[in-house]
């Protein structure tokens, strides 16, 4: 069918579990995950209301789902919980209390640490600085920091409270930050004076004076010290943390929270051009977030956990914040640049402080590759036993080169996808039973029932490209777009307008294989329409890196008068690599030959950099633009480094 995504990348490598890792794993017996899976989809009450059961709520819920007002689900109805409280309290209070919580390490080096006792003490004196300026249940709460274990208090504060954060990524301009902080009405803004990157201050406060100028709501700004630069003040609105924190009182009761009383919003990009102000809510949240951390990386007591995401993305609140620190795990939190002072710091960090979970992105691990095996090779990364990836599809060079280089191909690679939408992982290996793939997902998580389906909402055959569907509501699922209940509907729930109830889109292409396991395409936006074939972009990435020469690669379609679109190729080059000319004549019948003719790129562009955010997400409506020889007028705000545009521009196609 004309609708189907022809996948045309073939991947028959798998490894299973050691025997070693799976003597000791979670779950390690295939029969008892089908067992689970099982439960979750056909007996969700019973499943979901088991795990539940093992948070401290604070007044038992009554009923587990409630899916009548679809597609508003309804999660634990009747509980009372909060994140704070789930995530401090019962290990502060408990045999948790003298270990370790927190170990940060600033990029000048700098180091701190934070059992849960102390973690739980400064969360509520932090807490106790919002409600003496005026700040309560319900009101919304910006966040805008560098990656400091302030930023975690931040969130944890707001939560004990009952105030909504809505954390903003650090590397975003004062015009996106002062959007979300309209759009949500905040009442007052969480930052810093500025963090490090690259060796440089970041400044952080001139660009929320300059957001909340026109935004009289914001009666409070709380600026933590971290780098000492001189900054504008205005003694009305802004607040010294380290000053309002003298002889503020140490206890703080953490607020009753109803289960589906929301507990952040968290602003995503949207096609339209305004960000979408995702709303997630308290009890099923956290559920999924426990149950998702504790599994998919095999959590054990004495892991070191480290999740490299920035909190201001949905991996930082669900993977740095709520779902480890629910488990009671010890986690990392570093500031800097991977490559700050050095192109080893990473694994610096691993050697120094004993990670035995690491958690990173596919863009991140190409960059790794690229800087050079040395790197990884002079420091000891044995105590690493699990490695993960997220963020986007991993191809199959920068997997296996993960494993062997960085996992001494003994370490599991939980390759996870899911969404700032979703809450949570949906697809992932579980550790002790997956034969991983190089760049698969695998399976279902609990409770996520996915499928392949056609334009018409027909599940497709095994090997089949087509529309990644959820078809059954899961706890830590989005529960709306913040005040536009409309949009939320259409753009979620509107792709198969005959079902019912409603089946989820999250925007993305995939297939299943012949084991039923997933491979992510890639955004149906970046499907490209070759000669009547729609072939997935991340499919021909896949095979440019696979070649030696190229370390990075991402292709867009460009209009083409007689095949409709045609393929565009930028490609980073590997040291040493052959001129750009040779290479990129070499690239052409690469993919011709892993792929075939057909997904030959038009044109290559061999260039020393990409378009990317300052979190490593290559801005590829940049790169369509580009390709099409077409005027620039999307925000460029969030380019790590804006000067890229003009390379690319002056830098032609071979």
């Amino acid at each position: 069918m004309s609708d189907q995504i022809e996948s045309v990348l073939a991947e028959s490598r798998a490894f299973p579990p050691s025997d070693e890792f799976r003597a000791a794993a979670r779950i390690a017996d295939p029969a008892e995950y089908e067992r689970l899976h099982r439960e979750s989809i056909e007996d969700p009450e019973t499943f979901w209301g088991r795990v539940a059961g093992e948070l401290p709520w604070l007044r038992p819920f009554e009923a587990v789902l409630d899916w009548s007002g679809a597609p508003f689900a309804r999660w634990f109805t009747g509980g009372q919980i909060n994140a704070s409280h789930v995530c401090l309290d019962q290990h502060a209070q408990g045999e948790r209390a003298d270990k370790t919580a927190l170990v940060w390490e600033g990029e000048p080096g700098d180091r701190r640490t934070f059992t849960y006792r102390e973690l739980h003490l400064e969360v509520q004196r932090f807490a106790n600085v919002l409600k003496a300026r005026g700040i309560g249940k319900g009101d919304r709460v910006a966040i805008y920091m560098p990656m400091i274990p302030e930023a975690a208090m931040a969130m944890l504060a707001c939560a004990r409270i009952g105030a909504i954060h809505s954390v903003v990524f650090g590397g975003f301009s004062s015009t996106s930050l002062e959007d979300r902080i309209a759009d949500g009405d905040c009442c007052a803004v969480i930052t810093a004076d500025g963090g490090w990157r690259r060796g440089s201050v970041l400044p952080l406060k001139p660009a929320v004076d300059e957001a909340v100028a026109n935004q009289p709501g914001v009666r409070t700004v709380l600026c933590v010290r971290r780098t000492g630069q001189d900054v504008a003040w205005n003694t009305e609105r802004d607040v010294w943390l380290h000053e309002a924190l003298e002889g503020v009182a140490d206890e703080c009761a953490p607020e009753p929270m109803d289960a589906e009383d929301v507990l952040f919003l968290l602003y995503t990009s949207g096609s339209t051009g305004k960000p979408k102000g995702i709303v997630h809510t308290t009890g099923g949240y956290l559920v999924s977030a426990y149950l998702s951390t504790q599994t998919v990386f095999d959590l054990r007591e004495d892991d070191v956990y480290w999740c490299t995401a920035d909190v201001g993305w949905i991996t930082g609140h669900s993977y740095i914040v709520y779902g480890p620190l629910a488990n009671g795990a010890t986690m990392v939190m570093y500031e800097g640049a991977p490559n700050a002072p050095h192109e080893g710091r990473f694994w610096e960090i691993c050697e120094a402080h004993g990670v035995t979970i690491f958690y990173t992105a596919p863009t991140a691990i190409r960059a790794f590759m690229k800087w050079g095996d040395e790197h990884v090779e002079k420091h000891d990364l044995s105590k690493l036993r699990l490695l993960g990836t997220v963020g986007e599809p991993i191809n199959p060079a920068a997997w296996m080169w993960y494993r062997d280089k960085v996992g001494g191909g003994r370490c599991p690679i939980v390759d996870t996808w899911w969404q700032t939408e979703t809450g949570s992982i949906m697809l992932t290996p579980l550790p002790g039973v997956s034969a991983t793939k190089p760049g698969s997902a695998t399976r279902p998580f609990f409770g996520v029932d996915a499928a392949i389906l056609d334009e018409e909402g027909n599940e497709l055959p095994q090997g089949k490209g087509g529309l990644l569907a959820l078809r059954r509501p899961w706890p830590s699922m989005l529960r709306g777009i913040w005040g536009d209940e409309q949009r939320f509907r259409d753009t979620y729930w509107s792709r198969w307008p005959a079902a019912d109830p409603p089946l989820y889109f999250p925007g993305d292409g995939a297939r299943t294989d012949e084991d039923g396991d997933f491979w992510i395409l890639g955004r149906v936006d970046d499907v490209l329409n070759v000669s009547g074939h729609r072939l997935s972009t991340m499919e021909i990435e896949s095979a440019l890196v696979s070649h030696d020469q190229v370390v990075e690669a991402a292709v867009v379609p460009r209009p083409d008068d007689l095949t409709g679109e045609a393929i565009v190729a930028f490609v980073i080059p590997a040291q040493g690599a052959d001129d750009a000319a040779t290479l990129a004549g070499a690239l052409g019948e690469h993919v011709a030959t892993e792929i075939g003719k057909l997904a030959r790129p038009a044109e290559v562009r061999v260039t020393p950099r990409l378009p990317k955010t300052r979190s490593g997400k290559i801005m590829r409506r940049l790169l369509r633009a580009i390709a099409s020889g077409e005027e620039i007028t999307q925000d460029t705000t969030t380019l790590e480094d804006p000067t890229i545009l003009d390379e690319l521009r002056a830098n032609g196609g071979h």
